[in-house]
């Protein structure tokens, strides 16, 4: 209806108050409501619209030239394409089964790192910006030839466009192969680290056996307990022609000497053994200066759970990783392109000249382990359990691990109740000597004169 507006509103039948206006060119549309100026509505409330005056367009070449329609008509995709590309989310191209993309993806999402810290990581054989565990993962999931074959057909035959719906685990794999010789740098650098941890677990293995091995076959004090042993044993036997009278025994009596108990029950013969052995060899028992007789039971444990056999194939599977990783090296060094060999070079050469001499000095190592353990196992004159070929190291050190972690227990609390006993004894001695120790104060004559006073006083002093 008319008057919708102050008395302002569309008429289809009123002349236009504004003569039209005929551009050069065709121009864009603007799209707003219009509102025209009835004159018959001049009783109504006037608006901002009656009175303001439209300017000229001073330059209406500049203008047309600007908002002019272009001319090159573009072909207008049907109304259901546009709503598809709205609505429809792209579609993501997969070339990886669903089982490998959900591993790598994962991968991916625990690592915290750009590529370019990956290449630095395995150009300069870094492992502080990439560790070795991430070092690891990245190698064992990096691209197998096949899937690598996949990605890089679809990189070579897809446009730009096609390139950025490829899903993430599949460009993550393409750019870690874009790094030259990864797979083989990758196992260098992770066999490095693995090779330090291997031959530094063989050697501590290989050092307890022989630690143990010499502390039996040197220190005089294992000598002098095993000689009370022998002692106390052709004593309880005396008068016996089968047990009594011997000259060693075997050793695979000392566990069992803890249930040897006296006729009260009140010790057992390891306590004996050791209380006699403070008070007799022991000339600092008690003190700080005092030192447990035998090697530590903790030594002996440990020597019992190495297998030499084992410790051999260990050493010889480490020389075969060792070889195979320097060939990795080596096609390294052929393969990469100039610009990507140092220091790589040079640091897994120095590391391989290196490893190779520890490989040698451990094998030479695990010679004389053996060596001393043999001779121990002759020295004590120790032969196989029944039904055994060998003596074996946990046989040998699990017997003396046994008496010695009783000898220890009783030891420390016997040096305990001694330190406690001389400190008692020394309490008691100067005790005595203050107790004992008397002033005798002499009684002076005040009627004295004064040369025989003095000489009183001095006659005291002297006496004191």
């Amino acid at each position: 209806p008319p008057g919708l507006f102050f008395g302002v509103g569309p008429s289809s039948s009123q002349c236009p108050r504004k003569p039209a206006i005929e551009p050069s060119c065709p121009m864009k549309p603007l799209y707003w409501t219009r509102i025209q100026i009835s004159d018959k509505s001049q009783n109504a409330t006037p608006t901002l619209w009656d009175s303001l005056e439209e300017p000229d367009i001073r330059d209406p070449s500049e203008f047309e030239y600007l908002f002019s329609k272009d001319t090159t008509q573009q072909k207008k995709k049907p109304l259901s394409e546009t709503y598809e590309k709205k609505n429809k989310v792209k579609k993501i191209i997969k070339l990886l089964d669903g089982k490998r993309s959900q591993t790598v993806g994962i991968l991916i999402s625990s690592l915290h790192l750009e590529m370019k810290d990956i290449q630095q990581a395995i150009f300069n054989v870094d492992d502080s910006v990439v560790d070795l565990e991430t070092l690891a993962a990245l190698y064992e999931n990096r691209a197998q030839e096949d899937e690598l074959v996949k990605i890089r057909k679809y990189y070579e035959t897809s446009k730009e466009e096609e390139l950025k719906l490829l899903d993430k685990p599949e460009q993550f794999l393409h750019e870690l192969a874009q790094i030259p010789n990864f797979a083989e740098r990758a196992q260098c650098i992770i066999f490095r680290s693995v090779f330090s941890e291997s031959i530094t677990s063989l050697h501590r293995k290989v050092e307890i056996v022989t630690r143990a091995s010499k502390g039996l076959l040197h220190m005089k004090s294992v000598k002098d307990i095993l000689a009370l042993i022998l002692a106390f044993g052709n004593y309880m036997n005396g008068g016996n022609r089968t047990r009594g009278q011997a000259d060693g025994y075997s050793l695979e009596i000392l566990p069992k000497l803890k249930d040897v108990k006296s006729r009260d029950n009140g010790i057992n013969l390891v306590d004996y053994v050791v209380k006699y052995y403070l008070r007799y060899y022991d000339q600092e028992a008690g003190t700080e200066k005092s030192i447990f007789p035998l090697p530590e039971p903790q030594d002996f444990f440990l020597a019992s759970q190495v297998k030499f056999e084992d410790l051999i194939k260990d050493l010889r599977k480490l020389k075969r990783q060792l070889e195979a990783s320097e060939k990795q090296m080596i096609v390294v060094c052929k393969e990469s392109p100039k610009e990507y060999l140092q220091p790589f070079k040079d640091k897994l050469e120095e590391f391989f000249q290196k490893a190779k001499k520890e490989h040698k000095m451990e094998e030479s190592h695990l010679e004389n382990a053996q060596k001393s353990f043999e001779t121990t196992v002759g020295y004590f004159g120790m032969k196989p359990k029944s039904g055994e070929k060998e003596i074996t190291p946990n046989y040998v050190f699990m017997v003396w691990y046994e008496f010695c972690s009783d000898f220890k227990t009783i030891w420390k609390r016997e040096s305990k109740a001694i330190s406690k006993e001389r400190l008692k004894m020394a309490q008691e001695s100067v005790s005595k000597l203050t107790s004992e120790k008397k002033v005798e104060t002499k009684k002076i004559n005040p009627t004295a004169s004064l040369k025989e006073r003095l000489r009183q006083k001095e006659a005291s002093v002297t006496t004191n």
